[in-house]
Order: C-alpha cells, then structure tokens, then sequence
C-alpha cells in the first residue's frame, strides 16, 4: 500500500474527495464526484463512481458496484444521488443505486448495515440504520426499508414496499406488499407469520410490550388492517404497538402482508 493508504494500482478521478485514514486496494475506481469519509476501506477491486457520498468507517469488500446509474430505462443521465451512512459493511459483488428524476432523484443507505455478498439495493430506496440483508436479496426500486430490518437469503423485495422497523423476512420469500414493524414474513409468496420475536427480544422488549403486539396482530388478523388502525389509534397504546399503527396509517397505496387464511 502507497502512502496515505492509497494502493499505486488504484484509480483515483480528479475531483473526488478522499477523507483521512482512508484505504484504497488495488484495482479500485473511484469517479470524480465520490466523496470517501475518514476511515473508509475499499478492499480491492471495487468500483464507486457517480454523485455517491459513503459515510465515515464503512468497508468495501471486493467487485461491489457502488453508484453506477440505476436499472431504470426512464434514466436519461439526470443528476441524482447515493448516500451511504457509516459503519455499513458492504461484501462481495454487492450493487448499489442512485435514485432517479422520477422518485425524488436520491437513493439513502442508514448506518451500522451489513449487506452481504450480492444483495442489491435499487434506485430511490431508504434503507434504515441496522439493517442486514443476506446473500443475494434484491431490493427493488422506491422501497423504505426502516431501522433493524433482517431479510434472509435469496429474497427479493418488490418496488415500493414498505418494510417496517425490527421485521424480518425469511429466507427464499417474494415480499409483494407492506410489512408491518416487528412482523415475520416468509414463504415463496411472503406472508405474516405472526411476530420477529427473537428480533423483538434482542432489542430488549419486555412481555407486555410482545403480549401487547400479539393482541393488536389478532385484531388486525380479524378485518381491515386501516379501519383496525384508526379505531386502535384513538386509545391509549405503547410505543411499540404506535410504530404499528403509524406505519399502517402512514402514505402508501400498496397493501399489507396479512396472516396465511386458516
């Protein structure tokens, strides 16, 4: 490695920004409007181009493809954006996108991730803080995926869905709607599986808070999700079970995953 951690193998544009502290290995590229934080690392091999800012101790691991323009045909080479925040662990051959004209031009990835080997985050997502996707999930286009989201293996996300915060989607499973926070889903066609309780546990929710959540997931169980929310919302609830409610009631025109029928 070269002075100021640079390998003599690397490519460095004119223009872009290196922080302190950062490692750059052979083979890397960096263009010239990427702006690397204090303490960034690009294994070797690794390709971050475009309008894309990563956030200070994040790690690159070889061949990802960071910023490149987004899988969108309506793309005509406007000016849009990747932002990724620090700490993230980004492995093998992952992509990830910048946003496009039509949603909203900005693509946003939270701190503290872990995005293994060939996942995929697609343009104009907002991606949470804490969030691990396995091997080879493909998040589509436009999703919102909240904080301490997990989705297993070979899983894919269909664009515009939302994910709500500490959910978990089982490995193998097409997510075709809304996920509401704290909630199981898997299965080939995903469905709700009931509560992410091992997730719900490590984040140190107590009995009644679970109890609380599994009384409001029969309720919505038993009708519409919405018209459940707006009568839920009117009582007096605990802050987990208002993540629920703010979530179903929050902006979306998709539907929610709802438990398989009996």
């Amino acid at each position: 490695m070269a002075e100021g951690g640079i390998h003599p193998l690397a490519v460095i544009e004119p223009g872009a920004q290196i922080g302190a502290d950062v490692e750059i290995g052979p083979f890397c590229v960096v263009g010239p409007r990427v702006r690397l934080a204090d303490g960034v690392v690009l294994k070797s091999h690794v390709v971050v181009t475009g309008d894309t800012e990563v956030g200070e101790g994040t790690v690159i691991f070889p061949f990802a493809s960071i910023g490149e323009v987004p899988q969108d045909l309506k793309f005509k080479g406007e000016d849009v954006r990747l932002r990724i925040g620090a700490r993230n662990r980004i492995r093998e051959y992952v992509t990830m996108n910048p946003g496009t004209a039509g949603g909203g031009g900005e693509t946003v990835v939270g701190d503290d991730g872990l995005f293994m080997a060939s996942s995929h985050v697609g343009h104009d997502c907002r991606i949470g803080d804490r969030v691990i996707l396995a091997n080879s999930v493909a998040i589509a286009g436009h999703c919102h995926l909240e904080d301490d989201v997990i989705v297993g293996g070979l899983s894919g996300v269909h664009q515009w869905v939302r994910i709500g915060r500490g959910a978990m989607i089982g490995a193998v499973t097409m997510v075709t709607a809304d996920v509401i926070p704290y909630g199981l889903v898997q299965g080939p066609r995903g469905h709700l599986d009931g509560l992410n309780i091992i997730g719900l546990k490590r984040r140190g929710a107590s009995r009644a808070d679970i109890a609380a959540l599994r009384a409001l997931l029969v309720d919505l169980g038993a009708g519409s999700f919405r018209d459940t929310a707006r009568t839920r919302a009117e009582a007096q609830v605990t802050g987990m079970e208002r993540d629920v409610l703010d979530f179903i009631l929050g902006p979306s025109d998709r539907s929610f995953l709802a438990p398989r029928p009996e």
